[in-house]
């Protein structure tokens, strides 16, 4: 294995191989690494779970790992991925080795170190998650074409800030996708497509077929 990962770890929560559930990726089988703890709050949050201290992998178990799982896709989430230091030399060595890499962050911590060939699914905080002035908008000017922007949304209010956020920083224009993504139980997806529909947004309605799949609760999955 290449230096670059040598005498590296990372805290992760998780290592599985599973069904994509959401973003431009769903469906598709991919190996997750979830790393462990998280800078930030959001009320709706589903992964809780990870905000706490997980076991340490070396860098070069967790490529092996992947190796085993036989998938092209690799997702890097969490928790938040960017706490930790050692994230971004994994990154650049699976990209090397031809997976697909993903990486989904909270948004509220610079992404300007991920490297470019990966995919940045990235969440802009909305009000219901309490945590929207935890955004780092400086990010939205560093994303691409290989780059994806998610908001979960509670109600109509995140909708519209959701909404104004695209038109202000022209996001249709200069990611990938925009995920639009209804928070479990919490809106109904029928009315979300409404909008949607109703304002001709250029947008992908993101449900997570992983609950529908499994469980809502269901880990490692």
């Amino acid at each position: 294995m290449n230096n670059l990962i040598k005498n590296k770890s990372l805290n992760l929560i998780e290592l599985f191989a599973s069904i994509q559930g959401e973003s431009s990726f769903v469906g598709l089988p991919t190996s997750f690494i979830r790393c462990s703890e998280c800078n930030l709050r959001c009320r709706w949050c589903d992964s809780r779970y990870s905000h706490g201290k997980g076991s340490d992998y070396s860098l070069e178990e967790i490529i092996e790992k992947v190796k085993e799982h036989n998938c092209q896709h690799v997702c890097i989430t969490g928790g938040e991925p960017l706490l930790q230091e050692n994230i971004y030399p994994l990154i650049v060595t699976l990209c090397d080795l031809g997976y697909t890499v993903s990486i989904e962050t909270n948004g509220s911590l610079c992404v300007e170190k991920i490297d470019r060939r990966a995919h940045i699914i990235m969440d802009v905080k909305c009000p219901s998650s309490g945590m929207e002035k935890k955004n780092y908008w400086r990010n939205l000017s560093v994303l691409g074409e290989n780059d994806e922007v998610k908001f979960v949304l509670a109600d109509r209010n995140d909708y519209v800030y959701a909404r104004d956020v695209c038109r202000k920083f022209k996001l249709e224009e200069n990611v990938k996708s925009i995920l639009l993504s209804p928070a479990h139980s919490m809106l109904d997806p029928q009315k979300l497509s409404s909008w949607i529909i109703e304002h001709s947004l250029r947008v992908r309605l993101n449900l997570q077929i992983h609950k529908y799949i499994w469980t809502a609760n269901k880990r490692g999955v």
